[in-house]
């Protein structure tokens, strides 16, 4: 089994954004020469998400609202009594998760016709690290 390990770095212009990142994922790919295997994609950082899904703008609008239903942004949180003012999007990262898997077969990335990785920036603005690790052969 062969392992490569790549990082990507995403400063979005938005507070809170959401990207597609597979291009990333398929040059990462390449660049690894691994035809089959698994593929981990984490955030390094803990008020950001990772997740697989489709990218239609309708439904990316409706997961943020989602989230924000579950975990709003506000200062009833006992990590904003620290001054802190982002507790909403590391709880919005647990809702939406930190890390996706996608299998790769042929060194083409197993996913639906509609599917697609995506980052979520959830208190962004500033430069935050993605790791592509793959793993097989």
């Amino acid at each position: 089994m062969r392992i490569h390990s790549d990082y990507m770095t995403v400063q979005t212009k938005e507070k809170r954004e959401l990207l597609n990142i597979t291009p990333n994922i398929k040059a990462a790919v390449e660049k690894s020469g691994i035809r089959d295997g698994i593929i981990l994609i984490s955030s390094l950082h803990s008020n950001s998400a990772l997740f697989v899904n489709d990218e239609e703008p309708g439904l990316l609008q409706d997961i943020m609202e989602w989230a924000d239903r579950i975990a709003p942004f506000g200062p009833d949180y006992h990590h904003s009594a620290r001054s802190e003012s982002n507790a909403g999007a590391h709880l919005q990262s647990l809702l939406l998760n930190h890390q996706a898997f996608v299998s790769l077969t042929d060194g083409k990335l197993e996913l639906g016709p509609w599917q697609n990785v995506m980052y979520a920036e959830l208190d962004g603005q500033r430069p935050k690290r993605i790791l592509i690790k793959i793993l097989g052969e």
